[in-house]
């Protein structure tokens, strides 16, 4: 079959509004984490070290600024997930073969995620650390 007889893909119909556009732009990303959860097994340990890290928190007690602290600390790591994640897609997408560009971008996508992840590291010894250390 020729390309120029090949179906198009289903496109929904965009909704009426502003108001209901913008939220489906919402289940547009909501989905989006949803698909990258479930295909990325990264994301699924963040996802258990989140909840290890909401469930330390509430234990301990945090105060006001420690819970933004750990809640950007978190943010951090899932958006660098993200980004990754959609980085690597798109490369792969762009350069199904090896290519050294495709090599070098999804490296420095990993690196954020790591420098995320040591970010959160140091922000959860900092908040946790000394109340651990107490218990002991």
């Amino acid at each position: 079959m020729r390309e120029a007889d090949a179906p198009a893909p289903y496109v929904p119909p965009a909704p009426r509004g502003l108001l209901r556009r913008r939220a489906a732009s919402f289940g547009h990303a909501f989905r989006g984490v949803a698909v990258a959860l479930r295909s990325e097994l990264h994301l699924q340990f963040h996802a258990v070290a989140t909840v290890l890290a909401l469930g330390l928190g509430y234990y301990c007690h945090l105060g006001a600024t420690e819970w933004a602290l750990v809640a950007l600390a978190i943010t951090s790591v899932w958006a660098a997930e993200l980004f990754n994640t959609a980085i690597e897609t798109l490369t792969d997408l762009a350069s199904p073969g090896y290519h050294p560009l495709a090599g070098k971008a999804k490296d420095v996508a990993a690196g954020a995620v790591l420098l995320a992840a040591l970010g959160a590291v140091l922000v959860g010894s900092l908040v946790f650390g000394p109340r651990l250390w107490e218990m002991l």
